[in-house]
Parts: C-alpha cells; structure tokens; sequence
C-alpha cells in the first residue's frame, strides 16, 4: 500500500497475558462529514479489506449519541464483505442516553447496517460503556454488564476460533486447487492442434455449460466454481497449452487428505470447555486488574504517581461509614454488604472489581477497616479522574505511617 501508509502504521508492544493470545488492531477515527474529502495519502478502504480478510473478528465501534455513518464508514463496513460471520457490533456510551432512547438508537443502528450490510442475518451486537469512567445513567448497569461479559467471552474464543477457521481454509482452498485442476484439464484435452485461438473463443462463450459438465462429470459442488466472468478474463491471455496433464495420483492424494487427514487434525483442537478451562485462559482470567478478570473473591464475579500516593491513609475517617455497614465479630464486612455502597458510586463493575482486588490486601473476600479505607480512596482516585495504582502504596498499608 506504499510508504504513505507504512509511515503511518505504529506498533506497541505491551507485557500482558492477554496479548499472548491475541493480537489487536486498530484503525484511525473513519472521516465524517466536509473531512471525508480529505486525501489520507493511501486506500484507507483497500488496508482495510486487506485486514479484514485475515483477521479472526472485527469489532465496528458505534456511539449511542452519534449515530451517523458517513460515506467513508460505510465504504469501510462495505469492504468487510464476504467476513460477515467475524463482524460484531458494539454500541458504546450507552449510558450517555435514556432507557426510551436507546430503544429508539438500536433500532436505528440496525435499519442503518441493514441498508449498508445488505444481509438478512442481524449482526450480534454488544450494549454498555466500554470505559472505566462512572455511568452517566445508571439504570441500565445490568444489561451493560451482561454485555460485556458476553462480549469478553467472544473475545476469549478467538484463539480457539482461529485455529478452526486456518483449517477451513485450508480444506476451502484444496478444495478449489481441485476444482482448478479439472477446469484446466478439460480445456487442454478439447483444445485442437490447428485452431487454438478459435476454440479458444469458443468454450469461453460457453463457459458456464462447461463448469455444468465438469460438475456432472466429477461430482464437485457448483458452490466451488469460481466466478465464470472472472475467470473468463483471465482465460483471455492465459496459453493452455503450457499445462501439464492432469495427474490423477495427486488428486487422490488431494481426497484422502480432505476426507481423513483435516479431520484428524480437527480432533486435536480443544473444544469450548476444553480451551475455558486451559492453563493459559485459566492465567488469563486470573490476572490482577484486566478486562477478563474474574476473581471468585470479590463481590463482582465474574500506575498513578501522585502526591495522594505517598500521603499516609486516614483511616479514622471512614469508621463511621464502616461502622453503619454492620460489620461481623471478626471486624470485617463482606461483598455484600460492601457491594451497594460501592456501586453508588457509578463506576462500572470491572473498575469495582479491580478496586476490591487491591483493597482486599490479606486475599479473604472480606474488608476489614483499613481495607475498606483503601477502598474508597480508590474508588475517590478513579472519580477525580486518575488510573489506578498497580499496587496499594506501603503508606497506606502501615498503621505507623499514619
């Protein structure tokens, strides 16, 4: 695509789990509006069919306030076509919109992706707020973190689902190989020793009768033939006569291979709950603080540097509030006693999550006082708008630093 685009293509490379598994890949902002006539210096919709066709899922992002898809986005969706099965839909900021409006936006989105998808199957589509910033509106927060469940469960089978679809292809391009073979094969043995070019003429007006008879001939699924005008093109100003003949051994081979070799190797892929319960997607859920976290402890199943971070923790403050949690004997309150107090404060469930798991210092699934101190300082941190910290500072943990 030249050196316009490769000048403009970045890459990071970050220490992460997840990443083990999985690559990502992201596309500028698609151009709306008086910029869709501004030159990005490469065929921006050329990249991305290219992608496209070799990745294992692609994500279209969509904001539930803005809805529009501008001819450049649509050239996009467009150049998607023919990896239907891979495409997932999110609607993201949900929260940013009433109950009755994200009615009112769904059923939009999908009449707009009808017209420019041109398919009868609805595409899936994932709803919520794909951030760690509080919701905006919170009577939506179940629907959003079901969807997001279901879409982080989507993603955790690409590994799984790309080795399956490598395979697929492989028996989808044997089986054309094969198909080219018995094409080729027909026009060498009915081509004539004088009047090459005429007969040339000749079966290539009739091209599809010929693909009928080699289907008759040989049993092979019209579904595998190419495309009669496309190949007629090419026939133009190709030499038949430079072809070897057909050999017969090699598309034996060809059957045995299809018929017993890829489905034994089928067989060595782990299914679904195999692969869920793996070594390495065990790891993956497990990390501290990710987006596929799941940790059994914490009531939500399933680095900053600032001064804050180096100021000893007031713990006296939050008795009051601990106090009024109710908690046991043992002095602690657990998940769901914490759980709706955390939750006012509007932060989405995998940020809550995360914030239980460094709050939860001796790893019970309960809070003690100073736990629970740590906990809303945290929580307070993310609502002001700073990350979170990697690990809780050691002044916050010691009772002499404060």
């Amino acid at each position: 695509f030249g050196n316009n685009f490769l000048q403009r293509l970045e890459a990071a490379v970050i220490r992460n789990p997840v990443l083990q598994g999985l690559n990502l890949l992201d596309t500028p902002g698609v151009l709306a509006g008086a910029k869709q006539t501004v030159n990005r210096g490469y065929d921006f919709t050329g990249v991305v069919k290219w992608f496209a066709d070799r990745v294992d899922m692609i994500v279209m992002l969509f904001d539930a306030h803005k809805l529009d898809i501008s001819d450049e986005f649509s050239q996009t969706i467009q150049a998607c076509k023919g990896n239907d099965t891979k495409i997932r839909i999110v609607l993201n900021k949900a929260d940013k919109v009433t109950n009755q409006q994200l009615m009112r936006v769904y059923g939009a989105l999908m009449w707009s992706l009808g017209k420019v998808l041109a398919t009868p199957e609805v595409a899936r589509v994932y709803i919520g707020s794909f951030w760690d910033q509080p919701y905006q509106n919170d009577d939506n927060r179940k629907l959003f973190e079901m969807e997001e469940e279901d879409l982080f469960k989507d993603i955790q089978s690409v590994p799984r689902g790309s080795i399956v679809r490598k395979l697929n292809d492989l028996v989808k391009r044997c089986r054309i190989a094969k198909t080219h073979a018995y094409i080729m094969s027909h026009f060498k043995n009915e081509m004539p020793v004088f009047g090459k070019e005429a007969k040339m003429k000749q079966m290539i007006a009739n091209l599809p009768k010929i693909f009928q008879q080699i289907e008759q001939t040989t049993g092979i699924p019209a579904g595998d033939f190419p495309n009669t005008e496309e190949f007629a093109e090419k026939l133009k100003t190709f030499d038949i006569t430079k072809l070897a003949k057909l050999n017969q051994a090699m598309i034996d081979a060809l059957d045995k291979m299809i018929a017993t070799e890829l489905p034994r190797l089928m067989a060595q892929v782990p299914q679904d709950q195999e692969l869920a319960n793996d070594d390495y997607m065990m790891s993956v859920r497990k990390r501290d603080g990710g987006a596929l976290f799941e940790a059994d402890m914490t009531p939500f199943g399933d680095g900053a540097t600032m001064d804050i971070l180096t100021t000893p923790l007031l713990v006296k403050e939050f008795v009051h509030e601990f106090e009024k949690l109710g908690p046991s004997s043992d002095g602690k309150i657990n998940g769901t006693q914490a759980k709706q107090p955390m939750q006012e404060s509007k932060l989405p469930n995998a940020t809550l999550r995360r914030i239980w798991t460094l709050a939860d210092l001796d790893k019970d699934g309960k809070l003690d006082l100073r736990e629970f101190a740590i906990c809303k300082q945290l929580m307070k941190m993310k609502l002001d708008g700073h990350d979170l910290p990697v690990e809780i500072p050691d002044v916050w943990v010691s009772p002499m630093a404060e």
